[in-house]
């Protein structure tokens, strides 16, 4: 089964420690979340293994290509909220990561994508039956080991890979006469992104011991960071120069993608009439993909995304604010703030 995720990961440049980008600053808690990284890194290497060499080699060539496991962070953060340390907790983190690499396999081979984490994609370095095969693999691995964790977690791990592949279709169909682009928009990134991130929170939270309103309040949390990161991602795409970002400008412009300040735009009657006729395709030449992010820059729907984000931030702090007082409630405060920070 194919499960595309986002051409770029909304969370994969987050780098802990680094010059402006989310830090843990508590000594304690930074250690607590290494020493659960170092686990849960292990456990990936130890699951991917197979009897059939080549299957453990294809496994290998994404797990060994590093990123910054945020989805088994956000587990560990929220698992502070009980003990951080438990065996399950571990396997959690563990299998909301191999769920992750799996889609991204898949997701190399729709895009026809041809590097992924600065390696070249397993598409790419043998075929996309083998790039395919090996993210079926993952989730039959991750399958093994969230069955440990009894069967209220396969429900719900399986809820979320409904979710994620949901997510996809309802992408790939576009939107239908009468349908809202800006509220199906939203509810394709949560389920293609937010979900899984969700769903590490609760893990996290709940496989920790913690109270059951703090569980439901980290799922929520985990929700709205996910959505955050894929708006401000999409902030970023228009209004970052590519030597702020990192990222060349215009992305989803050359790939035809429709993201929230586009579908702002054209909700907009005020709209320039060129922006709405480049917006109508894809754009192969470098001027018009320049003209199309001026004219976007200049637009509504630029402002209207960046409060619309503030929004989920702020609704993310309201949460927050209901979580007992700890370190792990602070890195999370901060987390958010670098969702919003990260476009200005």
């Amino acid at each position: 089964m194919t499960v595309s995720r986002s051409a770029e990961d909304p969370i994969g440049e987050l780098t802990a420690g680094a010059s402006g980008g989310f830090q843990i600053t508590d000594a304690e808690l930074s250690d607590s979340v290494k020493q659960g990284l170092t686990r849960v890194e292990a456990m990936l290497h130890d699951l991917v293994r197979s009897e059939l060499d080549f299957a453990t080699r294809t496994s290998l060539h994404l797990v060994d290509a590093g990123g910054k496991r945020f989805r088994p962070l956000f587990a560990l953060l929220a698992a502070q909220f009980g003990d951080p340390s438990a065996d399950e907790v571990i396997k959690s983190g563990a299998v909301v990561e191999m769920i992750h690499l799996a889609t991204l396999y898949h997701d190399d081979v729709m895009d026809e994508a041809t590097m992924r984490r600065g390696a070249t994609s397993a598409n790419a370095r043998w075929d996309n039956s083998v790039a395919i095969l090996t993210g079926d693999f993952l989730f039959a691995k991750a399958s093994q080991l969230i069955a440990d964790l009894g069967a209220e977690a396969v429900r719900r791990m399986a809820s979320t890979f409904e979710a994620l592949v949901t997510g996809q279709m309802r992408e790939t169909e576009g939107v239908g006469a009468g349908q809202d682009a800006v509220e199906r928009y939203l509810r394709v990134i949560y389920e293609k992104t937010g979900s899984l991130i969700a769903t590490a929170g609760r893990f996290g939270a709940w496989f920790s011991g913690a109270d059951q309103p703090v569980i439901e309040s980290l799922e929520r949390i985990g929700r709205l960071v996910g959505i955050g990161f894929q708006i401000s991602d999409d902030i970023i795409d228009i209004a970052s120069p590519t030597d702020e970002s990192g990222k060349t400008p215009g992305t989803d412009l050359r790939e035809g993608v429709k993201t929230l300040p586009m579908l702002y735009a054209l909700a907009d009657p005020e709209t320039d009439p060129r922006l709405r006729e480049l917006l109508g395709r894809p754009l192969e030449l470098d001027a018009e993909v320049d003209e199309a992010l001026e004219l976007l820059r200049a637009s509504s729907g630029l402002e209207r995304t960046r409060a619309t984000l503030q929004e989920y931030a702020d609704d993310a702090r309201k949460e927050l604010a209901s979580l007992p007082e700890n370190p792990a409630r602070e890195a999370l405060s901060a987390l958010v703030d670098y969702v919003v920070a990260r476009t200005g």
